[in-house]
């Protein structure tokens, strides 16, 4: 593997790493065990053979998002490159690729590494990149690596100078590919004028230091849940996108044998889809970059997917595959349950876990949790259960399911994730690198 060159810094063992009791949620008086030997511990969640709180991925539902989500983009004449910053997992990766992404998306050099290191060959890093560091850590993957391609964001003709400036004070340094960021007013980076867009273009093709090879959005921030304006919000970024495509093309700016043209968060990839394809000179490689569907979440992508859905008219949804298992550690006062399951592991930036099951102490066979159970409240360690007037009363030592909104903030809390199956008996697992 080229991405880790010195052997104090070798690359983890990807394919059967070694799990143990150094790692959160792993059983603390077991054995250290091979990925590929864990199917064989008999172990079982609901059983009580490993720890909580525990993040858990559920197999068939992540297969499922796996195979609905390339069916989307092949069906549509699309390729992805999912975003990697989701999961952080080389296995996860692996099985995106597998399953026939083009390629992996990155927000950082860091991120690359990893990717690379884990056997990425095609990946966008869809952000700027622009400091001496950074420079050299790319040029050194592209020195090292057979057949990597990766292409990067430049929105600024002063980020174009600076690496310019790097380059030139190399002995040798490659030519960079990049895409042309378009942005919105009052959001995060990219281009936010036309005309500004069409001199940096120009710029970008003279420059000496790097390839024009597409142009790049993201939508992501337009989105309100409202049909109507998130599609006249997302109708409006791509016809911005799609004007300066084919005014780079008509100018002859874009170098290379086919354009890259990229955009497509999580919630309205759908409405990007059928802008990604302009006809141009060249051949076009549309790429969509969703990330959060390789394990979806019980609230704020549920509801935003359920409207691609219905705009799509889809038969299938993704489906939640990450889930948080506590326990019931104190009943204190009447109406009041503190699980075992913190701000230190599962996501609360966007909105709090929602209570999704209960499985009575000694029993394997969940329960669908109380309609009125609510999560109220979040400490480093502990999640407030409110239970009031509700009829499935928990108990100390009971074990409660957690969904989450957002999986990137619960993905990059745990080092490791076991797949189970329906019953929950561990199968197999993941290896994150944050």
């Amino acid at each position: 593997m080229p991405a880790f060159a010195d052997a104090a810094d070798a690359a983890p063992n990807f394919d059967d790493p070694l799990l143990g009791p150094w790692l959160k949620g792993f059983p603390p008086a077991a054995e250290p065990v091979r990925r590929s030997r864990l199917a064989r511990q008999g172990w079982n969640v609901l059983a009580g053979h490993l720890p909580l709180p525990l993040a858990v991925l559920k197999a068939g539902a992540l297969s499922h998002n796996l195979a609905w989500m390339q069916a989307f983009a092949r069906e549509r004449r699309l390729d992805l490159a999912p975003h990697g910053k989701t999961t952080m997992s080389p296995q996860l990766f692996a099985r995106q690729m597998e399953a026939g992404a083009w390629g992996i998306t990155f927000a950082s050099v860091f991120q690359l590494r990893l990717g690379v290191a884990a056997g990425v060959r095609r990946a966008l890093i869809a952000n700027q990149v622009q400091t001496a560091p950074d420079l050299a850590g790319l040029a050194r993957l592209l020195a090292q690596t057979d057949g990597l391609r990766v292409a990067f964001l430049v929105d600024s003709i002063s980020q174009l100078g600076q690496i310019e400036a790097w380059r030139a004070a190399q002995r040798q340094a490659p030519v960079f590919e990049v895409l042309l960021e378009v942005g919105l007013p009052g959001g995060r980076t990219g281009v936010r004028e036309h005309e500004a867009a069409l001199d940096l273009a120009r710029a970008l093709h003279d420059s000496p230091a790097v390839r024009l090879v597409g142009v790049e959005c993201f939508e992501g921030l337009a989105v309100s849940g409202d049909d109507a304006a998130d599609t006249a919000a997302v109708d409006a970024l791509m016809a911005r996108v799609q004007a300066l495509a084919l005014a780079c093309d008509e100018a002859g700016w874009f170098q290379g044998d086919e354009v890259i043209v990229s955009a497509g968060g999580s919630a309205l990839f759908d409405l990007v889809a059928a802008r990604l394809r302009p006809t141009l000179s060249r051949p076009v490689r549309a790429l969509l970059r969703s990330g959060c569907y390789v394990t979806h979440d019980h609230g704020h992508y549920q509801r935003l997917v359920q409207r691609v859905a219905a705009r799509c008219a889809l038969a299938e949804q993704l489906q939640p595959a990450l889930e948080v298992w506590t326990t019931v550690q104190s009943v204190p006062e009447p109406g009041l349950a503190l699980l075992t399951g913190g701000r230190r592991d599962l996501s609360f930036d966007m909105e709090l876990p929602q209570p999704l099951a209960l499985a009575r102490a000694g029993r394997v066979q969940p329960l669908p949790a109380d309609g009125r159970w609510r999560i109220k409240g979040l400490n480093d360690h502990h999640a407030h259960l409110r239970f009031d007037d509700a009829l499935l009363q928990p108990q100390v030592g009971d074990l409660v399911a957690l969904g989450i909104s957002h999986p990137c903030t619960t993905f990059d809390k745990w080092r490791w994730m076991p797949l189970v199956d329906d019953d929950y008996r561990v199968i197999d697992a993941v290896t994150t690198y944050f």
